[in-house]
């Protein structure tokens, strides 16, 4: 299989924390005694397609992986990756970029 360029200039970091969720998949799919073959039966994707999930390919595209976790039943932590709530660099950002004091607005009579 080729690699796209994207995949190929993936940050060092990136590809870590890829490996990283892959090896959790793994452990949590043994941990709950399923095989492979369940897993990608339930997930409708191919034994392939499991084993690459499970060594963080980031060719899989992220719905396969959202769709193995949510067999395993830890989809719900999908909704706090990007949270912006939980943003420091963004809320940060946002507050250097608040006004210093307030103006009051002038009505225009039309």
């Amino acid at each position: 299989m080729k690699a796209s360029r994207a995949q190929s200039a993936l940050p060092l970091p990136v590809q870590r924390a890829l490996r990283k969720l892959g090896a959790d998949i793994s452990t949590a799919r043994r941990r709950r005694n399923l095989t492979v073959a369940l897993v990608a039966e339930r997930a409708f994707v191919g034994r392939n397609t499991i084993t690459r999930v499970e060594h963080g390919d980031p060719g899989v595209a992220l719905g396969i992986y959202a769709s193995v976790l949510f067999v395993l039943g830890l989809a719900d932590r999908l909704t706090d990756l990007a949270d912006p709530a939980a943003d420091r660099v963004g809320l940060s950002l946002e507050a250097e970029r608040l006004p210093q004091r307030a103006r009051a607005t002038r009505e225009t009579a039309s």
